[in-house]
C-alpha cells in the first residue's frame, strides 16, 4: 500500500483536494460532536416533539445570527421563571392566607414586535384554588390589566390569543398592542417592562409560581420550524446519519462489485456470464423507483434502505469497468507465475488481482461518496427517510410540505441545502485529485 501513501503525500500540490479535505474533516469533526452534544435517545425525543418539550422556543424562528447583519435588532426569546429566579417572588401573610407578588422585569431594546406571549403558572393547593391578578406595565408608566383568574395546578394563559385583551388593545394583537409605542404603532417602544402577577393564596403550605414567555423572531443558531423545534439538533444529526449511510453505501458498493469482478473473471465461463447479465438486467432499472416502492410498501428504516441501495448498486456500471481491468490482470506474467506454483483461486483473486485495481477504487469511491448523500437527501424530502433520525433531507421536505420559502423563511431551506452542496463538494474536490494522482491517463492535465 505504499503507492497510497505517496499519492496521499502529492494531494498537497493540489489546492482544490487541500480545500476539499478542510471540509470533508470539519464535517468529520460535527459527527463525533453531535452524539456526544446530544445522545441520540436524547436526540430522537427532541425531534419528535413528544410532551412540552419545545414550548418555550418560538415558532418558525430564524437563527438569532441574523442580528450580525446590518439593519437587524430582531427580538430575541425572553424567559422568566419564578420557581428559577426567587428574586422575582415575594411572599407576605395577610389574616390567615398569603399575598403572592412575581414581578418579572425585563428589557426590550429591539426594532420589531415579539412573535407571541404565553404565562404558564404552577399552583400548589388541596383545596381552594389560588387567585391571581395579572397586568402589565410599560416603559411609559402605563398599566394594561391582562386577566383576573383562579389559577389551577397547572394553566397557561395564552397573552396573545386573548380575545378580550385584544378588543381592549383596539383589535390589535396583544403581543403587538402591549408594546406598540403610542406615538408611532409601526414600532415597539424600547425600555423597561413588568408583568405583574399579584396572587393569593387560602391555604397553609400552598404555592403559586408562574413562568412567562415572550417568544422572539430569532432563536439559536439554526432557527425553528412550524413545531418550535431548534434546526440547529437536525443540522448536527444530520452529519453523523449523512456520511455513516454514505460511506457505508459507497464501502459496501464498491469493494463488493470489485470482488464479484474478480470472481468472475477469474472463473469465466462459470460465473462471469451470470455476473454480467444481472448486471445489464440492473442496468435498465432506475434506482430512484424501485427505492420508493420499497419505502412505500416495505419500510422507510434507513438500514433498509442502506441494504437495498448496496444491493442495486453492487451490480451498477462499476462492475462493467473493473471487468475490463481483471480479464488484463488475469492474463499477466506473474498471474501464470502464481497458477504454476499452485497458488489458489482465494490467494490469486485476493492477494494478485483485487490490490491491482486498488488505485482505481480508492478516487472512484471517494466520489461516489457525493452520490448517496444526495440519495438520502432525495429519499427523505420525497417524504421516504427514515421516521426516527434527524436528517438534512426531511428538514427539506418539512420546509416545503409548510411553503418556507413562500412564507419568507430562507434559513429553513438554505441551511440544509448548502450543507448538500458544501458536502458533495468536499468529496467531490478530494476524489478528483485522487483520480489525477492515481490514474496514469490523467497525470499531466
Amino acid at each position: 500500500m505504499s503507492f497510497i501513501k505517496q499519492g496521499l503525500k502529492e494531494l498537497k500540490n493540489y489546492p482544490s483536494a487541500i480545500a476539499g479535505l478542510v471540509i470533508v474533516v470539519i464535517l468529520i469533526g460535527i459527527a463525533i460532536y453531535a452524539p456526544i452534544a446530544v445522545p441520540y435517545n436524547q436526540a430522537i425525543a427532541l425531534w419528535r416533539g413528544t410532551g412540552d418539550v419545545w414550548a418555550d422556543y418560538p415558532r418558525n424562528a430564524r437563527p438569532k445570527w441574523i442580528n450580525y447583519l446590518p439593519g437587524y435588532n430582531l427580538p430575541e426569546t425572553i424567559i422568566m421563571n419564578s420557581m428559577e429566579e426567587p428574586e422575582t417572588k415575594a411572599k407576605r401573610p395577610l389574616n390567615g392566607r398569603e399575598e403572592v407578588k412575581i414581578t418579572f422585569e425585563f428589557d426590550f431594546p429591539y426594532d420589531s414586535f415579539p412573535k407571541e406571549m404565553n404565562l404558564f403558572f404552577n399552583a400548589e393547593y388541596e383545596e381552594r384554588r389560588p387567585y391571581a391578578v395579572i397586568y402589565w406595565e410599560t416603559p411609559d408608566g402605563r398599566r394594561i390589566d391582562l386577566k383576573n383568574t383562579m389559577v389551577p395546578s397547572t394553566f397557561t394563559y395564552r397573552i396573545s390569543q386573548d380575545s378580550d385583551l385584544r378588543r381592549q388593545l383596539g383589535m390589535t394583537y396583544p403581543h403587538i398592542g402591549l408594546f406598540q409605542d403610542p406615538d408611532d404603532e409601526d414600532i415597539p417602544l424600547k425600555g423597561t417592562y413588568r408583568l405583574v402577577i399579584e396572587g393569593m393564596t387560602f391555604e397553609e403550605q400552598s404555592e403559586l409560581d408562574a413562568k412567562m414567555v415572550v417568544y422572539g423572531e430569532v432563536h439559536g443558531w439554526g432557527g425553528t420550524d412550524h413545531r418550535r423545534r431548534d434546526l440547529m439538533l437536525c443540522i448536527l444529526w444530520g452529519t453523523p446519519v449523512v456520511l455513516s449511510f454514505s460511506f457505508l453505501a459507497a464501502v459496501g458498493s464498491s469493494l463488493t462489485s470489485l470482488v464479484l469482478a474478480a470472481t468472475g473473471v477469474w472463473f469465466g465461463k462459470k460465473l462471469d456470464p451470470i455476473i454480467q447479465r444481472i448486471t445489464e438486467v440492473r442496468l435498465i432499472l432506475p434506482e430512484l423507483p424501485i427505492l420508493m416502492m420499497i419505502g412505500t410498501f416495505y419500510s422507510r428504516s434507513i438500514w433498509v434502505m442502506l441494504g437495498v441501495i448496496v444491493l442495486i448498486n453492487i451490480f451498477g456500471a462499476g462492475i462493467k469497468s473493473y471487468r475490463a481491468m481483471f480479464l488484463q490482470i488475469k492474463e499477466s506474467s506473474y498471474i501464470e507465475a502464481a497458477k504454476a506454483y499452485g497458488a489458489s483461486d482465494r490467494r490469486i483473486i485476493f492477494r494478485y488481482m483485487i490490490p491491482k485495481i486498488i488505485p482505481v477504487l480508492v478516487p472512484g469511491f471517494v466520489t461516489l461518496i457525493p452520490s448517496f448523500v444526495f440519495l438520502e437527501a432525495t429519499l427523505a424530502m420525497l417524504g421516504l427517510g427514515d421516521p426516527v433520525l434527524p436528517t438534512w433531507g426531511k428538514v427539506l421536505n418539512a420546509a416545503y410540505e409548510h411553503g418556507a420559502l413562500y412564507m419568507g423563511h430562507y434559513y429553513w431551506v438554505l441551511q440544509p441545502a448548502v450543507l448538500l452542496m458544501i458536502t458533495g463538494l468536499g468529496f467531490a474536490m478530494v476524489g478528483f485529485a485522487l483520480d489525477r494522482i492515481f490514474n496514469p491517463r490523467l497525470r499531466g492535465f
